[in-house]
């Protein structure tokens, strides 16, 4: 993992002496040196933007609450966690000549230490391991005559890093971490695979004004679902800026407004600049019903290296209704695609939009327009096996949002349930019914889980 800190003093200095071998040297590309400029003078608009806001907060807020003595101490005081996932999934795909059967096996095993001077650290190392990895195609073992489950064995460091929280109402985490934002239609880990996506980044997160939260994060590499034995598992050499500006106040409810520059020179095509804005509230009707709706706004541009040229729209609305243990909720998603180049989500969390079958985690070149409907219903029983239950059922009806193309529609049923944190078990049932493209596909997920 390349290093990510930079002295904002020397940074002119460092812009300068690139500046100056690109005009004296034969062996540099320009187009590096361009690049190496770009990152200086990014991470320098970044260092100005938060710095009088860190200032700020340490002259306002009153000192940390102690910690550990010594480091001693803060190394052998702190707090290890385990966390193991067993999941089944079977895929039956037409058009694909075996059903997938995946059993396989997540374990996590983390280390926190205490804060010594403001600086924390965690570690945490993941085995995935398939108890039959021959009944399915997991992108890497050239099984392609089974449907594909997504979850390849591994063995990695999925988390490393160091935060320091000295600066009152502020975390500054330098190393591999998971980053997510709002909902994670644009920025999240994908929890629901084996493996969850990581950064390795510098992020900044201030809450120094009241109701405020800003957060920016610099990553330079990107580590993927499909594992560090997979040519596609980790986008090396990244230059992504992401910046997320939040106000949320219970009377005004939650504004997010968001730009995200990603440079992927290992996805050149999913190189894009995202500028948006979601906004979301919750009201009381009255006899415990409470109502409200989310909606978001966004445009999305090539950017960098990307070779294409085109500007698209992304547009989503969601009302909701609480009534006691019912929740019910509508969608209508708009995703546009001009037939050649679409809206994207590269680093989204995309399992949990457009159905659980995951059709539409690439959009399709014309775009998707997504209408579904869902209702949740939560348990309440003094028995805590049963106690707070939840089931899902949802419907969707997928289109093409550029042309008259019927995409199919799906239909998902969602059961979980958490027992005092430490506990977990559920099932996704997937039917996906193909329009004009794709093909029928169902799926069964069964799975339970262990905290520690």
């Amino acid at each position: 993992m390349s290093q990510l800190e930079i002295d904002p003093s020397q940074a002119k200095s460092k812009i300068s002496s690139v500046t100056k071998n690109n005009q004296t040297s034969a062996f540099l590309p320009r187009k590096d040196i361009e690049m190496k400029k770009s990152r200086l003078i990014g991470l320098l608009c970044a260092s100005s933007i938060l710095t009088p806001v860190l200032v700020w907060a340490q002259a306002a807020a009153p000192p940390a609450a102690p910690a550990a003595t010594s480091f001693t101490a803060a190394l052998t005081g702190g707090k290890a966690h385990g966390d193991i996932r067993y999941r089944y999934e079977y895929v039956d795909q037409t058009g694909i000549l075996n059903t997938a059967n995946a059993n396989t096996i997540r374990t996590r095993l983390s280390y926190q230490t205490e804060k010594f001077k403001g600086f924390s650290g965690l570690v945490e190392f993941e085995n995935i391991t398939s108890l039959n990895n021959k009944n399915y195609n997991d992108t890497i073992n050239g099984r392609t005559t089974y449907a594909t489950v997504a979850d390849p064995e591994d063995t990695l460091v999925n988390r490393a890093f160091i935060e320091y929280s000295g600066i009152p109402k502020t975390t500054i985490t330098l190393g591999r971490q998971g980053i997510a934002f709002d909902n994670q239609r644009f920025v999240g880990g994908s929890a629901w695979r084996q493996n969850d996506v990581t950064f390795d980044a510098f992020v900044v997160k201030n809450q120094a004004i009241p109701n405020v939260a800003l957060t920016y994060a610099y990553a330079n590499q990107v580590n993927r679902i499909f594992g560090t034995r997979s040519v596609q598992g980790t986008w090396h050499d990244t230059n992504i800026h992401l910046l997320n500006f939040g106000y949320a106040k219970p009377s005004f409810g939650k504004l997010s407004v968001y730009g995200y520059m990603l440079d992927l020179p290992q996805a050149l095509a999913l190189s894009t600049s995202t500028i948006g804005a979601r906004y979301e509230i919750t009201k009381p009707l009255g006899q415990g019903v409470t109502g409200g709706f989310a909606v978001e706004l966004a445009r999305q541009s090539d950017y960098a290296s990307n070779p294409a040229n085109y500007s698209v729209n992304y547009f989503a609305i969601e009302p909701v209704l609480n009534c006691g243990q019912w929740q019910f909720k509508a969608l209508y998603e708009s995703i546009e695609g001009d037939g050649t180049r679409a809206f994207q989500f590269p680093l989204g969390t995309n399992h949990v939009f457009d159905g659980l079958v995951d059709k539409f985690l690439t959009t399709p070149n014309r775009g998707l327009i997504d209408m579904s409907i869902s209702a949740r219903y939560s348990v309440r029983s003094t028995n805590p096996f049963f106690n707070n239950l939840k089931a899902t059922f949802a419907y969707h009806d997928f289109s093409a949002q550029n042309g008259n193309m019927d995409y199919g529609t799906e239909w998902n049923l969602h059961i979980e349930q958490t027992i005092k944190t430490h506990y977990s078990f559920g099932v996704k049932i997937g039917s996906y019914n193909a329009g004009g493209l794709f093909t029928d596909t169902y799926k069964f997920m069964p799975y339970i889980g262990f905290k520690f």
